[in-house]
C-alpha cells in the first residue's frame, strides 16, 4: 500500500492521517523501547511531521535516550496507545509505531537499531541493515 496512510488508537480517541511515504523504518531494541514493549522492540515508520494529521487528544511523556537526545513520546491518554515519538535532534519528523497504523499498510523494518541493547534471546532478521547503536539520519532527514 502507499499513501495516504491511516490509524489511531485501541479506543478510537485519536486518529491519523499520513499523507506522505517514510523516510525510513526501523525496529528499535534500545531499553527504552524494549519498556515501552513490554520487553521486544519497537517497529516505527519515520515520516515529515507536514505529513501527518492528527484528531484527539494526545498524552506525552519525555526523557533523555541513550542517544544524548530529548525523546517525547505521544499516546492515547485513555488508552494508552503509543501513536508518535519525536526527537530533539529531528524535531520536523515524527516516528510513527507501526501498531498504530491501520492494518494492510504494507509498513515493515528496513533496518534493525540499538542491536547491543537487545536481550540474549533477541532474533534479528538478517536480511536487514544493523546498527548496534544509533544509525546516522535517514538521507532525507537532514
Amino acid at each position: 500500500m502507499t499513501a495516504p496512510y491511516s490509524g489511531g488508537c485501541v479506543c478510537g480517541a485519536v486518529s491519523l492521517t499520513i499523507s506522505g511515504e517514510p523516510i525510513a523504518t526501523r525496529q528499535c531494541w534500545c531499553r527504552q523501547c524494549q519498556q515501552l514493549a513490554a520487553g521486544g522492540p519497537t517497529n516505527n515508520a519515520i515520516f515529515k511531521a507536514e505529513d501527518i494529521s492528527i484528531e484527539g487528544s494526545l498524552g506525552a511523556s519525555t526523557w533523555t535516550a541513550a542517544s544524548g537526545n530529548t525523546l517525547t513520546f505521544h499516546f492515547c491518554p485513555h488508552c494508552g496507545t503509543q501513536i508518535y515519538a519525536q526527537s530533539s535532534a529531528r524535531p520536523h519528523l515524527m516516528t510513527v509505531r507501526i501498531g498504530a497504523l491501520a492494518s494492510g499498510h504494507g509498513l515493515k523494518p528496513e533496518a534493525v537499531i540499538w542491536t547491543e541493547d537487545a536481550p540474549e534471546w533477541a532474533v534479528f532478521d538478517d536480511a536487514l541493515e544493523s546498527w548496534p547503536r544509533q544509525p546516522p539520519p535517514p538521507p532525507s532527514a537532514a
